[in-house]
């Protein structure tokens, strides 16, 4: 297993080892006591989420407010995305810094996204499928989103329009209008 921590401390790009032969391939994706050891401290996962998104849909940039913030394992099945972390918290050396990078089922790269970031991806492919676990269950009253073109943040989004938005994400306020983390 290859691992690459980020800039932004805490996240982490995980490569499971991939036995390849004629039939195809074999990875362990999850395991319990690897994964602890990888980011140092034991995670309970509570909820596995997929998503299935046509090319160019734009989720994000999501995140759950205390004391129902997630932590995040993200995985692509299907496809491929361009994956967006941003540090939210404000103690954090890096407040506001964001790192994106591209994920595939062909890669098979994974990354842990702690809470404190918000979390979004565009599909690159006709079709991207997610599948995600969680730390913290879904809360709709502590769900926020930021804007996924805030000036300040100025993430460099590989193509630059025709997104496909939620309701909610074209409605996200900016990141100063949201409840950060300390």
């Amino acid at each position: 297993m290859n691992i690459k921590n980020f800039r932004l401390k805490g996240a982490i790009l995980i490569e499971p080892k991939t036995y390849k032969d004629d039939r195809g391939f074999f990875s362990e994706v999850y395991n319990q006591d690897d994964f602890s050891k990888i980011i140092g401290k034991k995670v309970n996962f509570v909820q596995d989420n997929y998503s299935k998104s046509k090319k160019n849909v734009l989720r994000g940039l999501h995140y759950q407010k205390n004391p129902k913030a997630q932590g995040k394992l993200i995985k692509v099945v299907s496809g491929e995305i361009f994956d967006v972390i941003v540090d939210i918290r404000k103690s954090s050396k890096t407040f506001k810094c964001w790192e994106g990078i591209e994920l595939s089922s062909e890669s098979n790269k994974q990354i842990w996204i702690p809470e404190g970031f918000a979390h979004g991806f565009l599909a690159l492919t006709d079709l991207a499928e997610v599948v995600y676990k969680v730390t913290e269950y879904y809360s709709p009253e502590y769900e926020c989103s930021i804007r996924y073109d805030d000036p300040k943040l100025n993430i460099d989004w590989p193509k630059k329009s025709n997104y496909f938005l939620s309701e909610k994400d074209k409605d996200a306020g900016f990141l100063e209008e949201n409840n950060l983390f300390e």
